[in-house]
């Protein structure tokens, strides 16, 4: 058996204990054993350097040569173990590192600002990358660790993953500013009648997350634009005939008006996303916890 392997915490914390108080007595008091643990702690010590370590000068230990060079070394080892169980001291202002979020559209446009502006002044130091959110990928990405966290929509994430809802939010309908339509609620058959925009962006075809909604009501939309982003939508509107429903967070826009309807869909939730191999991830707690506040 090599040296390493004979040697163990407690002969460093006996030799530490010595080299410190210098009494067979005193350090068995200090370390809750008997004398006699401790005077076989030694001979092990005195084995494993082949070195007498201490020598007894009345009720006193005086260390050798050999026994003081290893004070600070020991010292070291101890401290830096000690160490290890110490709990991580997390500061936003101190804090270094990368953080990588994958965001909806939505997200990037209703809460990254915002975000960035708490980081930009509270952590500083804080990296962040945002990546275009492809759901089909998702779980690889995240699993991998290449993703830090998600926004987006329940449904869109696997079962996996550990989440908490940011907010609630709500589609409104809107239109051109310039449109001239009813100025009174306009029912829903009215609504699906007209010309309409959808936001679709991971497919791309002509369905909207509420032709459900409006189908157990009897009504098929009249959908003939899709586009992959909401960013786009008022530029849109505000040229043509169209209408759309529109989250109620990227609102005010001078572009588009609310249109006063009968009904609105149902709300849906935002949520923040994350691998529970990170549940205690001081960072990650940090930036859920500005984004809940948002």
């Amino acid at each position: 058996m090599n040296g390493i392997s004979r040697l163990d915490i407690k002969q460093l914390r006996v030799l530490h204990a010595l080299l410190d108080l210098k009494n067979l007595s005193q350090v068995a008091r200090k370390m809750g054993l008997t004398q006699q643990a401790i005077s076989e702690q030694l001979r092990k010590l005195r084995d494993l350097f082949d070195d007498r370590l201490f020598i007894r000068q009345g009720n006193s230990m005086v260390a050798t040569p050999k026994a003081l060079s290893l004070q600070q070394p020991i010292s070291d080892i101890l401290e830096q173990l000690e160490s290890l169980l110490e709990p991580d001291l997390f500061t936003p202002e101190t804090y270094k590192g990368v953080f990588t979020i994958s965001a909806t559209d939505y997200a990037t446009q209703a809460l990254l600002p915002q975000l960035f502006k708490i980081t930009r002044r509270d952590a500083p130091e804080l990296k962040l990358i945002v990546r275009d959110f492809a759901s089909d990928n998702i779980n690889k990405l995240i699993t991998a660790g290449e993703l830090d966290l998600l926004i987006t929509f329940p449904e869109f994430i696997p079962n996996n993953l550990t989440y908490v809802t940011l907010l609630e939010e709500q589609h409104l309908c809107i239109t051109g500013c310039n449109n001239e339509l009813a100025k009174a609620p306009l029912t829903l058959a009215q609504i699906a009648a007209y010309p309409q925009l959808v936001v679709s962006p991971s497919r791309a075809n002509l369905r909207g997350s509420h032709d459900q909604w409006f189908a157990a009501r009897g009504l098929k939309r009249n959908i003939v634009m899709s586009v992959p982003s909401f960013s786009a939508v008022p530029d849109i509107l505000h040229t043509t005939d169209m209408i759309a429903f529109y989250p109620a967070r990227l609102l005010p826009s001078n572009k588009v008006k609310e249109l006063e309807v009968e009904a609105l869909p149902p709300t849906f939730k935002v949520i923040a996303a994350w691998h529970p191999r990170t549940n205690d991830s001081p960072i990650h707690r940090w930036i859920i916890e500005q984004l809940q506040n948002l």
